[in-house]
């Protein structure tokens, strides 16, 4: 069997995610690995795809190998897809699957992603491997991982695969109504800053421009649209940690001072984007990428966010998870997501509504679990690497995230001596109904703190 190994790893030979897929290659020697470093050459790549389009159509098994990148793959496998797509290659015949590393930071938006554009391509899916990243460095996850790969192969030699959900139509865009909003003639101050990729394709992108324009004449902030088809990039994330260590980027690209000057400075942000391949595009997961620091550190938790989409989102249960949890996780208040499905128009008010409600209230969002358990995550990762992620520790600190179990001794206490209550058949029976009771008498005395506090205030 032939397998294409698509590293999609900025560090190319030094993946880790690769070192993984070289441990399996021993075991099976009767497969031939070729691996295309897409992650570490995607701008020769760009240029001229015909030696990857010859590799791509003799394989019979294509390995999807990368780090997830905040959320999804990175953006430079991201743009090999979109060049996959582009080449018209056919791959009805070809097998595929994947295998990422991470410390399981929502790995699983990062493989539907990866389903998702396989069923675009016609090939034959099989579900893929999420390791940790310390997963090779153990017997165990040596085992998963030959595991993994043996049922791969007996289900490439028997024909086996996860077929593609069938899909509808998709439903056709609502254009925004032909009025003319009248722009809100005395500004509150602050600013809120819209973040797009529109370009300068105006046949292609006019519903989205049409969208922005119509949202920031509601605004009773000034605003500022930032257009990062027209930001030089001089490429995409490397993982090399310099930011979490230092606080700088890498590049010196000048994308490090805009976003903390003209972006992270605003009082609130929209992402302005058109559906793409199952995601917001190329060009903004790019920008998500080369902020990487801000899914360690939340610099602009606080501030509330929005989205205003072109397409049809209801069919993208993935992608409405993806921009929910970086709200969460970054800890922004998600005001709302306009999109054009239905009503538009109402949809862009709703919005500017909401985000102004966030603004002049300064009203938070609690987190729920996408935001609690993935700050956990790193608050565990970060703790273990400080020496290595000095800006992220001294940040975590800073912030009191460092909330480890271990440290509330007094509840840890507490529950021992109600382990010992519930462990006397004695005691329970004395306890009797009054264990629920003794458990909610904390919160009765918060209604009684109020009760009576409304009762002085009358």
């Amino acid at each position: 069997m032939k397998v294409l190994v698509l590293n999609g790893s900025p560090a190319g030979k030094d993946s880790i995610t690769l070192f993984t897929v070289r441990y399996i290659e021993q075991f099976f020697p009767d497969c031939t690995f070729d691996v295309l470093h897409v992650g570490q050459y995607i701008k020769k790549m760009e240029r001229d795809f015909s030696d990857c389009a010859a590799a791509l159509q003799s394989a019979d098994l294509i390995l999807f190998s990368y780090p997830v990148y905040t959320f999804l793959v990175p953006a430079q496998l991201h743009r090999f897809v979109e060049l996959m797509k582009e080449s018209g290659i056919d791959f009805s015949n070809t097998y595929a699957t994947q295998i990422s590393t991470s410390k399981h930071f929502y790995d699983m938006t990062a493989h539907r992603f990866l389903e998702q554009n396989c069923y675009d391509l016609g090939l034959r899916y099989l579900e893929g491997l999420s390791a940790d990243m310390d997963d090779l460095l153990r017997e165990k996850g040596q085992k998963e991982a030959l595991d993994f790969f043996s049922y791969v192969r007996w289900q490439v030699e028997h024909g086996l695969y996860m077929p593609a959900p069938k899909r509808t139509t998709p439903a056709p865009s609502v254009p925004l109504k032909q009025v003319s909003a009248q722009p809100v003639a005395d500004k509150k101050p602050g600013k809120i800053v819209i973040v797009t990729d529109s370009g300068t394709d105006e046949a292609q992108n006019a519903p989205l421009a049409a969208m922005i324009d119509r949202f920031a004449s509601l605004l009773p902030y000034e605003s500022e649209i930032v257009d990062l088809q027209q930001f030089p990039f001089k490429g995409g994330c490397i993982g090399c940690f310099s930011c979490a260590s230092t606080g700088k980027c890498f590049y010196k690209d000048g994308f490090d001072d805009y976003l903390r000057t003209h972006i992270q400075s605003a009082d609130a942000i929209v992402y302005a984007y058109t559906i793409k391949d199952h995601s917001m595009g190329y060009r903004m997961k790019l920008y998500d990428d080369r902020q990487f620091c801000n899914g360690h550190r939340t610099v602009t938790m606080g501030k509330p966010v929005g989205y205003i989409v072109h397409g049809d989102l209801a069919k993208e249960d993935n992608l409405r998870l993806v921009m929910e949890a970086r709200a969460e996780v970054g800890g922004n208040h998600l005001a709302a997501i306009a999109t054009d499905e239905q009503d538009p128009d109402a949809a862009l008010e709703s919005l500017a509504l909401r985000l102004t409600y966030a603004l002049d209230h300064r009203y938070e969002q609690p987190q729920n679990f996408y935001g609690v358990g993935g700050l956990k995550i790193f608050r565990d990762l970060i703790y273990q690497m400080q020496g290595l992620m000095k800006a992220d520790h001294k940040f975590y600190k800073e912030h009191g995230f460092y909330d480890f179990p271990q440290k509330k001794k007094g509840r840890i206490v507490g529950m021992y001596a109600v382990g010992a209550l519930m462990g006397s058949e004695t005691l329970r029976k004395k306890a009797g109904g009054k264990m629920t009771e003794g458990m909610t008498l904390p919160y009765r005395k918060v209604l009684e703190r109020v009760a009576g506090k409304t009762k002085t205030e009358k």
